[in-house]
């Protein structure tokens, strides 16, 4: 292969080899109640840890290098586990703390490293600390790990009595921000019956948010992280990374912070938010990576923040705090050339300038799937949800252009997250009945808001089976399109032709070819790749040889492009077609919405 590059390529990134294992890994993001159910929890329609251990070589197989468990933790399961009464314990929904250690073990026997979620800006209503604020009363000690306030009257005045919230925040989910505790469901013959003070939830009722001006709440979090890594943990993806600090003067701010864009789209002259993405919330994390430099240096920390690179999402990977920040930007970028090629340079020279690594995502438990959401007539992140009366995706544009953006985002340097099912092509289920629908979101909303459940339905595995094998008995704590069947686990492995196959290949090709590694090149603007309206080349350091070589990664979109003369196919997202040119010579048509990797004929 050649290492030849085009003298006026626009250099992106410089990258480089690193025995940092997180800078280049493929990690696997499992959300437990969905993945594989033994029947060990107490539900038989929900996954769980012993489900999750035996079907672990379904990843090592696919060539991922770590896998992401969502919450498992001991909980009322009002937001799926992301409302935590007890960090120490596991749900007896998932198993034990024995099913998590052998789950570690196991995991640690294939090659797999296991980063665990840790979800620090609010904890469960059902938590220890919170029922001990609620029996203590207004003015206690107790109360500070919260955000206990008065409320306000109809002028706006701070009153013990207040009928109004403290101030006019939102929360994530709908409606506002704040519960007085006299209102809460269980408050009617209790001590707190006539406690008018309000508590803060950025999101639902059931999560109240920690105070993290408190000394005993850094305390607490240093020493839960202690309890996992002694257990054998990589690391933890922080749940809402940018929002553990408040304002203490709780203002007024009368806007909306997204789940996942963020602030992108606010006006330009919105002031900044008073609960997000504040400054002060880097020294918590700076204490962090002190404790898990205790034990050794290769354990990492994720922020998920609602952070773009202009917004500051690099402060979040500086060299004193965390490792990797998840890059909603590119999740959330339509799907054009222009807005992927301006993203991809923003997103490198935002991490290059911290030394930190990028690290790429297409879907998750909280979005619409790749695979449907591309198919909208607007792309981009897609609404919160799709019901059946709601536009439905073309499913074959959808999975087509998420092939592509897969294959595009597997070539970029740095490290990529998959959310399980995406090496399925598993699409959004977007028939859901209402009936069955289980997130917040959409309870807040006043059902306004498909919500997330969409994404969460359980895996298919065994295309005859029941529930297709995700538990023993059947049973699914969601319904499984129909239509499934095709895409189950045993039925992609009896064909090579399959999505399965492909990405398990695409896998090899990004270690094989050491794109993760590779300095990037923009070379849209030439001549030989003008037709492709995004061009780049990723000169990786090939695994085998350790010498450097180019492989140009091309991407078409409303029209389809010829490979350039002296250039082969190395692998591709859909079929491309031989044609023939008025001379007579014989090229090959990339067609629209597909990625190519190329290399040029050795001379």
């Amino acid at each position: 292969m050649t290492s030849a590059l085009p003298t006026n390529a626009v250099l992106l990134h410089s990258g480089s080899q690193s025995n940092d294992w997180w800078r280049s890994a493929v990690i696997y993001q499992i959300y437990p109640r969905s993945y594989a159910a033994s029947n060990a929890g107490t539900l038989p329609d929900v996954g769980d840890l012993p489900g999750i251990t035996a079907r672990l070589q379904h990843i090592a197989d696919l060539g991922a290098d770590a896998v992401w468990l969502s919450p498992f933790y001991a909980s009322p399961q009002k937001d799926a586990g992301y409302d935590v009464s007890d960090y120490r314990a596991i749900d007896p929904l998932f198993g034990t703390l024995e099913d998590a250690d052998a789950l570690l073990n196991h995991a640690h026997s294939l090659g797999l490293r296991v980063i665990v979620d840790l979800v620090p800006n609010h904890t469960s209503d059902q938590h220890a600390w919170f029922q001990e604020a609620l029996a203590a009363g207004p003015g206690s000690a107790e109360r500070e790990r919260y955000w206990f306030r008065p409320g306000r009257d109809a002028e706006g005045n701070e009153t013990t009595d207040g009928k109004f919230p403290p101030n006019d925040w939102t929360s994530i989910f709908g409606s506002i921000a704040w519960t007085r505790v006299c209102d809460r469901p269980d408050a009617p013959g209790s001590a707190w019956k006539n406690d008018r003070s309000w508590y803060l939830h950025l999101f639902d009722s059931s999560q109240p948010d920690l105070n993290w001006e408190h000394p005993e709440v850094r305390e607490e979090f240093h020493d839960i992280l202690r309890f996992w890594l002694s257990r054998g943990v990589d690391g933890f993806r922080v749940d809402v990374a940018h929002g553990l600090m408040k304002d203490a003067a709780l203002p007024d701010w009368q806007f909306h912070w997204g789940m996942v864009d963020g602030g992108d789209k606010l006006a330009s002259d919105v002031p900044p938010p008073p609960m997000w993405n504040l400054d002060s919330v880097h020294e918590i994390y700076r204490g962090w990576r002190s404790v898990l430099d205790e034990f050794g240096q290769d354990r990492i920390l994720v922020a998920e923040a609602w952070v773009a690179p202009g917004q500051g999402i690099e402060k979040f990977v500086r060299a004193d705090e965390m490792n990797q920040s998840f890059n909603f930007d590119f999740l959330c970028c339509k799907w054009n050339a222009a807005d992927l090629r301006a993203v991809i340079k923003d997103s490198l020279a935002a991490m290059d300038s911290v030394g930190a690594t990028t690290t790429w995502v297409l879907s998750n438990h909280d979005v619409v799937r790749a695979a449907s959401r591309m198919g909208l007539s607007e792309t981009g992140k897609g609404p919160n949800g799709i019901r059946t009366w709601e536009e439905q995706p073309d499913a074959a544009l959808a999975l087509r252009r998420a092939k592509a953006a897969h294959m595009l985002m597997m070539a970029l340097p740095g490290s990529a997250y998959l959310y399980q099912g995406e090496e399925l092509g598993l699409p959004e289920h977007t028939t859901l009945p209402d009936s069955v629908r289980q997130d917040p979101a959409f309870f807040r909303t006043q059902h306004a808001e498909a919500g997330r459940d969409g994404c969460r339905v359980p895996l298919p595995w065994e295309a005859s089976a029941a529930g297709f094998g995700f538990s023993p008995t059947g049973q699914t704590w969601l319904p499984q399109p129909a239509e499934w069947a095709e895409l189950a686990v045993d039925t992609q492995l009896a064909s090579a032709d399959s999505h399965l196959h492909w990405y398990r290949l695409l896998l090899q090709l990004r270690r094989d070819l050491g794109l993760a590694e590779g300095d990037l090149h923009d070379v849209s603007g030439l001549e030989d790749f003008a037709a492709f309206e995004l061009a780049l080349v990723n000169t990786g350091v090939h695994a085998e040889s350790g010498m450097r070589g180019s492989i140009v990664v091309a991407t078409t979109f409303a029209e389809p492009a010829l490979v350039p003369a002296g250039w082969q196919v190395v692998f591709s997202s859909a079929d491309l077609q031989p044609v023939e040119d008025a001379e007579g010579q014989t090229g090959l048509l990339v067609p629209a919405d597909t990625t190519v990797y190329l290399q040029q004929f050795a001379s």
